[in-house]
């Protein structure tokens, strides 16, 4: 026991309900407990007295002791559940008390019972994982569905709050709970039906099995997606048309409703972009735009479909405008609430607006049209809400995904500067999208890719290449890539020196094949043209060559091989560099391999190789030539001449021709 100390008189009152609940006389008892019902109700201070003084392990007691009255169970159970509506730390003590188990146990048919539950339950401070501990629990709380009007709203509350991963969805799935609570949807009872409906919105989310599933139920002979569609009507509640527009949202997602379904086009996704209007609260604006972002994401005929609804884009920008709905202005309360929660409407258009233009051109235009959005965006990126952060960002990475808006919009507003803030120290889910945005930027034509070079963006991305997150190695080094398509030797150079040749070769046998692949890529673009071949290749030549054999000879793929081929052929073009592979017969070897090879990619590549070792016009072409040709590489070229693919046979005749020159 605690020792805590009370004032005397509170201590004295309180002591005395308890010491009550302890009389030999159940009559006693049973006038004790209804006094402390109506002493505790609205009485938060009361409440906490009550529970440090032991009342809630002998209420627990009385409630389970088989000698008890029902009349005294329930009351009791009403006094539980009075405890477990204050404060959290109220709600800790019930847990801790193991009120759960106790509740759960046997005759657990009283209304009372459930309730206390359900608030025990609905609070944060409990633990979910606490309904699936006892496997008895689900099968016994389903077996009272039929009970009451009551029992269902209560029970179906309790499982859509406890509901909150896969394993849930599926120990929910089998114990029945689609076909236990589809009959409750169409309830006489509208906190019923809400509740039903919320169980299923989160039973389907992204569950391919619950989904399949629910497109064949029945309910009262209608189809349940009918159901839904019914219950998103305009003369609906809110509360119902948004979770029905969720249940559809999710089944279309998990691949059980087509895109192009008339309930997905005409109804769910016009109903969505409904709850986006200003009318609306604000958190009935954030599910709705956040939901309509999670249906369209992967979609472009949504998107676009999205793009021409009810003026979408021009209502978002209200998002940045307008925390509080039209309806609210008058109430003071929601007013201070509003204000204090518009970062969640900031965070909620930004993922809209990145669904949207995921893809379509027009759509990005007409998002960076609308008012003052790249600025809203831009000043997004430094807000204190790491959420809003991420929004933001994916928001402006779906927008550089057009050539014309990284020529426009995104060089207008210098929006690689707060970028590159963002990405000095951010959570990794930030960095990665930051970092794609910034590989973005980085692109050739990019008025942007001039100042980033000069704000140490370099040494930024080479550390991005030691991380333990293979999506962050990737943008390090694809960013380096892009960095190095076309540029000029200095910063060449400056890539090779910042990212340490020992790093550059760790990353060309990284095990992840989209890190091999980018490396690859900025090797390649970091050996073109010839002055810069030869400059590479005389530093570190032996190292390159060394790699490109172990590729060579690895489980890869055939695009891995491809562009460790290509990688060949740029180095077959030196000048000096040439020589690397003309004293190198491993190498040699390797490329006749490939000429043979059962894939026209690869083959291709390796007689590019060929072609740039013999051709004419350059020094020493007849020794190589004459080494080809004892090597056998004639042959192979004139067989390649026949070969079924033009492109092939095309480059194999031009190789043939230096011969014949």
């Amino acid at each position: 026991t605690k020792c805590v100390h009370l004032p005397p008189e509170v201590t004295a009152t309180s002591r005395h309900y308890v010491d009550r609940l302890f009389d030999p006389d159940p009559q006693k008892v049973l006038q004790g407990v209804i006094d402390m019902k109506n002493a505790v109700i609205g009485n938060n201070k009361q409440k906490a007295n009550l529970i440090v003084l032991g009342a809630v392990p002998r209420l627990l007691y009385l409630l389970q002791q088989g000698s008890s009255s029902s009349e005294l169970r329930a009351e009791c159970a009403v006094v539980l559940g009075s405890l477990a509506m204050g404060t959290e730390n109220n709600i800790k003590s019930l847990v801790d008390c193991h009120i759960i188990p106790a509740l759960l146990q046997g005759r657990l048919s009283l209304s009372a019972c459930l309730r206390c539950l359900r608030t025990v339950f609905i609070s944060p401070v409990t633990p979910v994982q606490l309904l699936y501990t006892d496997p008895t629990v689900i099968p016994h709380l389903m077996s009272l569905l039929s009970r009451s009007q009551r029992t269902q709203e209560y029970i179906t509350q309790i499982f859509s709050h406890c509901c909150k991963t896969p394993e849930h969805q599926t120990v929910l799935f089998n114990h029945g709970a689609i076909q236990n609570i589809a009959p409750l949807l169409i309830s006489p009872s509208y906190k019923v039906r809400m509740q039903a409906l919320k169980c299923f919105s989160v039973l389907a989310y992204e569950n391919t099995q619950v989904s399949m599933t629910l497109v064949n139920v029945l309910v009262d002979e209608e189809l349940l997606s009918q159901v839904f569609v019914r219950m998103m009507q305009r003369d609906q509640p809110i509360d119902m048309q948004l979770t029905a527009a969720k249940c559809l949202t999710y089944m279309c997602r998990a691949g059980a409703i087509r895109t192009d379904d008339s309930c997905i086009v005409l109804k769910t996704l016009p109903c969505l972009v409904r709850m986006c209007s200003k009318e609306r609260l604000l958190e009935e604006r954030v599910e709705g735009a956040e939901t309509l972002a999670y249906l369209m994401e992967p979609d472009v005929e949504l998107q676009r479909i999205a793009s021409v609804t009810d003026h979408l884009v021009a209502m978002l920008a209200d998002y940045f405008k307008y925390p509080s709905s039209v309806s609210a202005i008058t109430d003071i309360k929601r007013l201070d609430h509003d204000l204090k929660h518009a970062h969640e409407l900031r965070q909620a258009a930004f993922k809209l607006y990145a669904s949207l233009g995921s893809n379509d051109e027009d759509i990005r235009k007409k998002i960076t049209e609308t008012e003052n959005m790249m600025d809203r965006i831009v000043s997004g990126l430094s807000e204190s809400s790491v959420k809003v952060r991420l929004a933001a960002v994916r928001c402006l990475h779906s927008l550089s995904r057009s050539v014309q808006q990284l020529r426009t919009s995104f060089h207008d507003h210098a929006v690689w500067k707060p970028l590159m803030k963002l990405l000095q120290n951010a959570p990794d889910e930030v960095l990665v999208m930051a970092s794609s945005t910034l590989c973005n930027l980085l692109l050739e034509f990019s008025p942007s890719k001039e100042p980033i070079l000069e704000s140490g963006v370099i040494e930024l991305l080479c550390s991005l290449t030691q991380s333990d997150s293979p999506a962050l190695r990737v943008n390090g080094i694809w960013a380096l890539m892009n960095m190095a398509f076309q540029a000029d030797q200095k910063v060449k150079g400056e890539i090779v020196r910042a990212l340490g040749t020992e790093q550059l070769f760790r990353l060309l046998s990284d095990p992840d094949s989209n890190v091999l692949m980018k490396t690859l890529g900025l090797l390649r673009n970091l050996l073109s043209t010839r002055p810069h071949i030869d400059q590479v290749m005389s530093s570190h030549g032996k190292q390159i060559m060394q790699a490109v054999t172990l590729i060579l000879e690895g489980e890869h793929s055939i695009e891995v091989k491809e562009q460790t081929l290509c990688i060949l052929a740029n180095i077959a073009d030196g000048n000096t560099a040439k020589e690397l592979i003309m004293t190198n017969d491993d190498i040699l070897q390797k490329i006749k391999y490939y000429m043979a090879h059962s894939n026209v990619k690869l083959q291709l590549a390796a007689t590019f190789c060929i072609s740039n070792l013999i051709w004419n016009e350059e020094d020493g072409s007849q020794e190589r030539q004459d080494k080809l040709r004892e090597l056998g590489f004639v042959d192979i070229l004139h067989k390649l001449t026949q070969a079924s693919d033009p492109n092939l046979c095309d480059r194999a005749k031009t190789a043939m021709q230096q011969y014949l020159a």
